[in-house]
């Protein structure tokens, strides 16, 4: 028998924050609102858990600026480099509700459409014009930025754009505004640019560069593409790591058949539609339900009866559910620190080289997936971290303290929030030390061997413990 992982490319778990508002789609000039809407206004977080408001969270539409902790050091450091990892913004489902109308979403970019950003025009007339520059294959076939009256199964949505740029503009003003990251004359071989082969991934961080860099110039903008979404380059097979996924996903195929509310559910949205039970299970509805309930349309009706909120709510609350039981469990720790090694090493390396004085690779952007992100922050130990909504941001700093030059710092935020001490490599530091940062050798230790020692085993490399025998 085989299971599926569940990931917001193929389904969820729990979600991340940011200020929100309703959002009308339009079609042919006719706004949404003439539609029965079911977008309830968000509210403070409640002191239980609530489906819906987690599900708020996760649209992460965009609407009065955002308050950030990033940047935030004592004036004697020193911004020696940043590392930025993103999910793509909001996009348009993946997968279909069997045997029903798919929501109606334009994918052109339109600038009396809410949400809007003041760079818009300027970033759709750049990509219009087209790349003077050539991306490492296949990223060359790949559209710079959506333009379809009806947004096509994936892609990035106006929203998703806008919420790129609004990151892209948030970190201008910090690292290029405020700590001078990249000199006025800042050449190409100061960005590290890579990116999976998505039209939504490209165009993602396409939009986050256009509304971080002063000029943007496509003759220094060189995405690299990444075949994998664990970005483990040459770095990928490690069977173990597929079996702590194996176990993993009996885990939550073993939850779900406990869940006779959730089957419940399923069975009378497959009558609704008129297919079997596991075939609307196998095509994945919450995808679908969620572009329907971030973009204000309502749910999708036949002749039998409306799917409806209800619905959402009970897969919604299992999707929770199942992100608590997760955290119990540990099995995807365990995938997540193999998953996650690769990246991380390559991140850490970069720093290193900055620490020497390398000017190269000062800014790093890796615009990726929920996959990608979500097992970062596990193997980081950032286990009370929401899963990665649309247009999440994962960034790594790295600090030179000028009165000490040889000591260097890193700080971890997401989505704006210092984590740094969250994590399992500087959850202690801050009992001893009065910076608000951790030293980049605890980083670089836990890479090199915490993450091995913290798997079992007798592995030291992650050659080894990915090749462990008997587990």
């Amino acid at each position: 028998m085989r299971y599926f992982i569940k990931s917001m490319e193929h389904s969820i778990w729990p979600i991340s924050a940011v200020h929100l508002i309703p959002v009308s789609t339009a079609k042919n000039g006719v706004s949404s609102k003439s539609r029965k809407r079911i977008m309830p206004d968000p509210v403070t977080e409640p002191p239980v858990t609530d489906p819906i408001y987690e599900a708020l969270l996760y649209c992460n539409i965009p609407s009065v600026a955002e308050r950030s902790m990033e940047g935030h050091a004592p004036h004697h450091f020193k911004l020696v480099s940043v590392h930025v990892f993103i999910r793509h913004g909001d996009r348009y489902p993946l997968y279909v509700i069997p045997k029903t109308k798919r929501p109606e979403i334009d994918c052109t970019l339109v600038a009396n459409r809410k949400p809007y950003h003041p760079k818009l025009e300027a970033f759709v007339s750049h990509m219009s014009k087209g790349s003077g520059a050539s991306f490492e294959s296949p990223l060359n076939s790949l559209p710079l930025y959506p333009n379809h009256p009806l947004c096509e199964m994936g892609e990035l949505t106006q929203t998703g754009v806008v919420q790129h740029l609004q990151n892209g503009q948030l970190l201008r003003d910090i690292y290029l505004k405020k700590h001078k990251l990249l000199p006025n004359d800042w050449s190409a071989d100061q960005l590290y640019l890579e990116t999976t082969g998505k039209s939504r991934t490209l165009q993602s961080g396409l939009a986050l560069l256009y509304g971080f860099l002063p000029d943007f110039d496509w003759k220094k903008i060189y995405f690299r593409h990444q075949p994998s979404a664990l970005f483990c380059s040459g770095s990928c097979y490690c069977p173990v790591r597929n079996q702590y996924l194996e176990k993993e996903q009996r885990r939550q195929y073993l939850l779900r058949l406990k869940n006779s509310q959730l089957e419940k559910t399923y069975g009378e949205m497959a009558k609704i539609v008129d297919v079997p039970t596991k075939q609307l299970r196998a095509a994945n509805p919450i995808d679908s339900m969620l572009c329907h309930f971030c973009h204000n349309v309502s749910f999708p009706c036949t002749r039998n009866g409306c799917v409806d909120m209800e619905h959402f709510k009970v897969i919604k609350t299992h999707q929770i559910e199942d992100e608590r039981e997760r955290r119990e469990k540990k099995l995807y720790l365990g995938y997540s620190l193999l998953g996650a090694h690769p990246i991380l090493n390559q991140t850490i390396g970069r720093m290193q080289r900055a620490t020497e004085g390398r000017k190269e690779e000062l800014f790093a952007l890796y615009s990726a997936h929920d996959v990608t992100l979500s097992p970062v922050l596990s193997a980081l130990g950032l286990s009370e971290a929401r899963f990665p909504r649309f247009a999440a941001r994962l960034i790594f700093e790295l600090w030179q303290d000028r009165e000490k030059p040889s000591e260097h710092s890193v700080r971890i935020l997401y989505n704006g929030v210092d984590v740094t001490f969250h994590t399992s490599f500087c959850q202690d530091h801050h009992k001893h030390s009065p910076k608000p940062m951790c030293p980049l050798e605890n980083l670089v230790r836990f890479v090199k061997r915490d993450m091995f020692v913290a798997l079992g085993g007798s592995g030291t490399n992650y050659y080894d413990a990915c090749h462990r025998e008997g587990f």
